[in-house]
């Protein structure tokens, strides 16, 4: 996540009550939720960021080597599950950065012929700040286990889900992204030249900082909660209070500071983050102590589950029902 280090110590004098928390409206319950059996498995979920948030990758700077094992190993993911690249090759080589790097794309075509030609988004970005010159206490690797291997694990998660249950009637896009913590530089980049190509985008799900529980009466929030009818509407596919509204996230303006601005400017549909991280459960932002032991797994593991049905939903609904408001 980008551009909020500077927040948290006034963040985290006045925000320890939780009646400052604004519960959604009433659940919509004019959809069942779909009942998936497919099963995250929790091993595969600390597996994959285990090795993102490992010091081998000397934290992941875009551009750098630990970026490129990185990129290697999403696209490993990526081939083993049977989702193709959406261009030439899953490296999509960022036009606006000096040295070289890429965000990673994949692509499963939806199963339905009229709906396939609407695209579901899901994305994270796998880039993180990488070395610390000073250091704490003899470590100087900014591991990024959080922010955002936690949002990009998730993400591959998905594409395991979808590559096997071929359930997934629009088609459906996902993307690592890179260059996030250079300033949105990979999402700025993909929006730019996706929407020169006319690219027919129904929504966007990015999944950003997700290692950690709240401690509150729903799993996640959503940035810019009151710009579109997406946490109504994933609450209604999942029958739970799954998303609640975070009211530091308005005041600090979170819905501009990651990797789904870009693609609502360039679309002006619904696009938007989801996380777990409310400026009081997680102390080690952009810190070397961002690490995988500070990550809880099966929380991870529940919450990637009971997303499936709300992305499922999103990418077979007949019409579509995510809407700006």
């Amino acid at each position: 996540m980008k551009k909020v280090l500077f927040l948290l110590p006034f963040v985290l004098l006045g925000c320890k009550s939780s009646t400052s928390l604004v519960p959604i409206a009433a659940l919509d319950t004019a959809h069942k939720p779909l009942e998936i059996k497919y099963i995250v498995k929790e091993k595969e979920v600390a597996e994959t960021l285990k090795y993102l948030a490992s010091d081998e990758l000397e934290g992941r700077d875009t551009g750098s080597k630990g970026m490129e094992k990185a990129a290697d190993y999403l696209e490993q993911i990526l081939i083993k599950n049977n989702v193709k690249p959406y261009f030439s090759s899953y490296r999509d080589t960022l036009s606006n950065f000096k040295g070289t790097a890429y965000n990673i794309v994949g692509y499963l075509e939806g199963t339905d012929p009229v709906l396939k030609n609407e695209f579901v988004l899901i994305s994270g970005h796998y880039d993180h700040i990488g070395l610390d010159k000073k250091g704490v206490n003899g470590d100087f690797i900014n591991n990024g286990a959080n922010d955002d291997a936690s949002g990009t694990t998730a993400v591959a998660e998905m594409a395991k889900y979808f590559s096997k249950s071929k359930s997934n009637k629009r088609s459906v896009l996902f993307v690592f992204f890179t260059g996030e913590e250079k300033g949105l530089l990979g999402s700025k980049h993909l929006s730019k030249k996706l929407a020169l190509k006319n690219f027919n985008l129904y929504t966007q799900f990015n999944i950003e900082m997700i290692g950690v529980p709240m401690k509150r009466d729903y799993l996640a929030y959503v940035s810019g909660f009151d710009k579109s009818n997406m946490a109504s509407k994933i609450n209604e596919y999942t029958g739970k209070n799954t998303i609640g509204f975070l009211p530091k996230e308005a005041e600090f303006k979170l819905f501009y500071r990651s990797d789904n601005f870009p693609f609502y400017e360039a679309f002006k549909k619904p696009c938007q983050s989801v996380s777990t991280f409310d400026f009081e459960n997680f102390e080690f932002y952009h810190h070397v102590s961002d690490d995988f032991s500070a990550m809880n797994i099966p929380h991870m593991t529940l919450f990637i589950q009971e997303l499936l049905p709300a992305i499922t939903s999103m990418t077979n609904s007949t019409t579509q029902e995510i809407r700006m408001n």
